[in-house]
């Protein structure tokens, strides 16, 4: 056999890959009921995915969904039976708001403060854009 024949043999064994061209996804939250409470088990991996602080991640979430919650070890529970979709709905939004770079689109950003305003950095096409400081 001759290389282009081991290279074409090579290339009909790869897997292909159904990728829509997109890099990013949003994740979306998994969870529970508890009772009249609701358990978002991997609270903390979608905030470290998005890169952002989990304490702002939660603040915005529990004023969104106008809900008490907490924290207990490495999820959070809100007091109020929330179904997924809405909160995967406000997650969509906090990405909208304060990941992805208004400019291109791309999640590579940081929330950075100057003053007392705050504002969206991409580490790809250094745009930078402000954002609401309180949530």
């Amino acid at each position: 056999m001759d290389y282009e024949q081991l290279l074409n043999e090579a290339y009909g064994k790869v897997k292909k890959t159904e990728n829509s061209g997109e890099r990013f996804e949003i994740p979306k939250i998994e969870g529970h009921f508890e009772g009249k409470k609701t358990i978002l088990t991997n609270f903390y991996q979608v905030a470290s995915f998005l890169r952002r602080n989990p304490e702002h991640f939660q603040k915005f979430l529990l004023r969104e969904l106008a809900v008490s919650g907490q924290k207990e070890g490495d999820r959070l529970v809100l007091n109020m039976t929330v179904p997924s979709s809405k909160i995967n709905q406000k997650i969509e939004q906090y990405v909208k708001e304060f990941v992805l770079c208004q400019q291109c689109g791309k999640p590579d950003t940081e929330l950075v403060k100057e003053d007392r305003l705050s504002f969206v950095k991409c580490m790809a096409c250094g745009a930078k854009h402000s954002v609401r400081s309180k949530i």
